[in-house]
């Protein structure tokens, strides 16, 4: 079983004592990526990140500077979102390490799809970011089947994929699932008089909870999830379905 998780827009640049394990899969078509934004004006690179001032120059700085191979760190570490704070990586024992390095993967724009420990650079660029080039119309058309295949690639059978990441990343999946495959998304939602809803923060938090709680109790089957119960969150069997596992509270 594969979890795949979003990243975040805040990142760290200290990995404490953490050693990156290797480079990230796809780093040639990273690189084609970089190349072609470091060729983009501030301006241009403004409007691409939708980010504030502040934010484009300081990013305009790191494409102009950037090297994929230096001075990287393990990405699970890097990534500082709420998520990542819920799931509390850098105080993560070995063997909720070895969990990570088996189970999960971070779908990137930039990188494509990242194991716990690849090497990356503090970076910004969204999935759903409007990067129309010659060579591609967005980063879903970048990207393609290329996630998908990786993460069927990693088992024998057919792939049974966790998905714990926002929709925006979820469909660069998604899209390319074959006959067989298992999909099951997880839902975290307030119950609000006889309607469910989802909020955003809480579910950032969950999302990261569920992480930790696999990797504690050394979850390999879907099935095992149900006994999450984290920030009171329950599974709810009336609401959910074999590729739908909702959690309410």
């Amino acid at each position: 079983m594969k979890i795949i998780i979003s990243p975040a827009k805040n990142m760290s640049l200290d990995a404490d004592t953490l050693e990156p394990e290797g480079l990230p899969v796809f780093l040639d078509k990273a690189q084609m990526l970089v190349d072609y934004i470091k060729t983009l004006s501030f301006e241009d690179l403004k409007a691409l990140l939708s980010c504030n001032e502040n934010l484009a120059r300081l990013n305009y700085g790191r494409y102009q500077s950037i090297n994929l191979k230096e001075n990287t760190n393990p990405a699970l570490v890097t990534f500082e979102g709420i998520q990542y704070k819920y799931m509390a990586p850098r105080v993560f024992t070995y063997e909720y390490f070895d969990y990570a390095r088996e189970h999960l993967r971070i779908l990137s724009g930039l990188y494509g799809i990242l194991k716990p420990f690849d090497g990356i650079v503090p970076y910004r660029l969204e999935m759903q970011a409007k990067l129309k080039t010659a060579f591609c119309k967005n980063l879903y058309d970048y990207w393609g089947a290329s996630i998908y295949e990786n993460l069927a690639g990693e088992s024998s059978a057919p792939p049974v994929i966790l998905n714990l990441a926002s929709e925006e990343y979820a469909k660069a999946v998604r899209k390319y699932l074959k006959p067989g495959d298992r999909f099951i998304t997880c839902v975290f939602a307030e119950q609000i008089e006889s309607t469910l809803k989802e909020k955003g923060v809480y579910v950032k938090m969950a999302r990261g909870e569920m992480v930790r709680f696999m990797a504690e109790n050394n979850i390999t089957r879907p099935e095992e999830l149900k006994a999450f119960s984290g920030l009171d969150y329950r599974f709810s069997e009336e609401d959910s379905s074999p590729n739908r596992y909702v959690f309410k509270r």
